[in-house]
């Protein structure tokens, strides 16, 4: 599954290359890595205890926000009921959204690919 969701990052990338070529953007790459046992500490050693990095990190403010943060998913993460489903690490990554979205930056989840150029387009485009 993870290697389907990497294949979504790559696509949002080559997008975000194509589309804005000097839009500044960071892409998440441990999620995608089978870390040795020395680099998974070193890692965890220069994390923020708590925090789920987005996938995506758009270094690029708008009129209203500092930046635009996506979590790329395969499918959505949402309860019918619009609730986060009962799983500790999509509590987690949701946390993380809130916290950054109380910060001034536009974070959420995404599970499509179409999803994901729309946000952007809208948020680059400051719509």
């Amino acid at each position: 599954m993870k290697h389907l969701e990497y294949h979504l990052q790559r696509q949002v990338c080559a997008y975000l290359n194509n589309a804005y070529p000097k839009v500044l953007y960071l892409s998440d790459t441990i999620a995608n890595v089978k870390l040795t046992m020395i680099q998974a500490v070193r890692n965890k050693a220069i994390q923020k205890h708590g925090f789920k990095t987005p996938d995506i990190i758009i270094l690029h403010p708008n009129h209203s926000y500092h930046g635009l943060m996506i979590e790329l998913k395969l499918e959505s993460p949402y309860k019918k009921n619009g609730q986060i489903k009962s799983n500790e690490h999509l509590i987690a990554q949701e946390k993380s959204i809130n916290d950054l979205n109380k910060l001034g930056y536009y974070s959420c989840f995404c599970w499509s690919f179409n999803q994901a150029r729309t946000i952007i387009d809208n948020y680059l485009n400051n719509k």
